[in-house]
């Protein structure tokens, strides 16, 4: 297995309520983050740099991993990523929204994928709160559990809403975020999710510590 310093699942929303504008804002977003010079700067730093896979989804049964697990070391090797991305033809799913089935599709991807992360992270972003599949509390705690002997512990789950549902921030503060320095950054529309989208995977790359590891930090 390669070490790298992070090994990052994007879990993309493709439900029926993102309609086909919005489907490509948030392609196009995540498309333009991996073709950013700060992205790269950021990638070419990291320590045997990054593993990263990028997965649509919708319904209960509804998940596709449409770009493998790709090793980005330098901004060539994102920018490919990024065109492979933008190159994916045609749409799943448009169905309901079942994050925790996500979840629970992403997380044992990371084993066995040939790839050694200092840092597992699992990256949702969407426009709605569950309405259909497995509870995502529940998968949320069990990915960040891991399953001994068949599925890695993941470090941590960041959410990205797409606001305009009611109730969405603190859905996916109080059900999809979870782990050591996790967090969740809204987009307050579709049309912001692209600038969203680079800052969050900027700040997965490099972690921002939590203000009481940072408090400890200090003590000691």
């Amino acid at each position: 297995a390669a070490p790298v310093k992070l090994e990052l699942a994007l879990l993309v929303d493709v439900s029926g309520s993102v309609d086909a504008n919005e489907y490509a804002l948030q392609k196009g977003g995540y498309v333009n983050a991996f073709q950013s010079a700060a992205i790269h700067n950021l990638i070419a730093g990291a320590a045997g740099g990054i593993a990263v896979t990028y997965i649509e989804w919708s319904g209960g049964s509804e998940q596709s991993q449409r770009v493998g697990w790709t090793h980005l070391t330098n901004a060539a090797e994102s920018n490919a990523f990024a065109a492979a991305i933008s190159g994916l033809v045609g749409r799943p799913f448009s169905g309901l929204t079942a994050p925790g089935s996500a979840i629970n599709f992403a997380a044992p991807l990371f084993t066995n994928n040939n790839f050694e992360g200092g840092r597992l992270v699992i990256d949702v972003s969407g426009d709605g709160a569950q309405n259909d599949g497995a509870n995502t509390a529940v998968a949320r705690d069990d990915a960040l559990a891991g399953i001994p002997g068949t599925q890695d512990a993941i470090n941590a789950i960041n959410g990205l809403p797409i606001l305009g549902e009611a109730g969405l921030l603190s859905f996916y503060q109080n059900n999809i975020q979870g782990g050591l320095n996790s967090f969740t950054l809204p987009a307050n529309t579709f049309a912001e999710f692209g600038a969203s989208v680079e800052t969050k995977i900027g700040r997965e790359i490099n972690p921002t510590p939590e203000p009481g590891s940072l408090a400890l930090a200090g003590l000691a």
